[in-house]
């Protein structure tokens, strides 16, 4: 881990991601950015994502509208701001507008999720060839954030993705199967990622979504 020292620019970003570093701050209002590269990295299969059957039912039948690059900028600030258990983040200013720059240049995404027209929580990352770093995700209400995530699955899937980046495992991650791999087996695997010509789907059809979705339900009930 190490401080910065010069200015820190989208395109310094990207090559960082690809060389396998990924930065924080050390609070929301902390004025340094440190770069990251630990000795273990989370990772959430996209073979073996595990869907339970209640979340396939609120996300097959359940309140919230699912969309993608909706609303990049409200899906960061919701990230950032201070939750239940979360006093603090490490989302600073600099955090935000790096990556939207890196939206705006097609090189960040985000999955939102909706309940009745407002911003109930959702997630965003970076997209590098086959490879997706995820950053950060956020609910307001309940099961929000993990519908965001089904659907993540669901288009990295069709898209043709080989590696969800985590940068940790949460116990949160570890009940949708997330891992830890050691950082020489993770680079490895970024490299084959980052050359794969995979594509990020914004807006796929309904019914295409409906039945990844409901794949990845069927294979958690086979292998659960």
């Amino acid at each position: 881990m190490s401080r910065r020292h010069f200015e820190v620019t989208p395109d310094l970003m990207l090559r960082a991601y690809r060389a396998g570093l990924f930065p924080m701050a050390e609070t929301r209002r902390g004025e340094r950015l440190y770069w990251l590269d630990p000795e273990l990295r989370g990772i959430l299969p996209l073979g073996s994502f595990h869907l339970s059957r209640r979340l396939a039912r609120t996300v097959l039948s359940g309140p919230y509208e699912i969309a993608a690059d909706r609303d990049f900028g409200g899906v960061i600030a919701g990230c950032a701001e201070a939750a239940g258990g979360r006093e603090d983040t490490w989302i600073n200013q600099d955090i935000e507008r790096l990556f939207m720059a890196l939206h705006e240049d097609g090189h960040a995404h985000s999955v939102e999720a909706y309940l009745d027209g407002k911003l109930a929580g959702g997630l965003y990352g970076v997209v590098l060839g086959g490879a997706f770093f995820g950053e950060s995700m956020f609910s307001r209400a309940r099961d929000a954030s993990k519908a965001a995530l089904v659907h993540l699955i669901a288009r990295l899937r069709l898209g043709g993705f080989l590696l969800l980046d985590t940068q940790f495992v949460t116990a949160h991650l570890a009940q949708f199967g997330a891992r830890e791999i050691p950082r020489k087996q993770y680079k490895a695997l970024l490299d084959r990622a980052a050359a794969m010509p995979a594509k990020w789907l914004t807006d796929p059809s309904p019914e295409t979504l409906i039945e990844e979705i409901k794949s990845l339900a069927a294979a958690s009930r086979v292998s659960s």
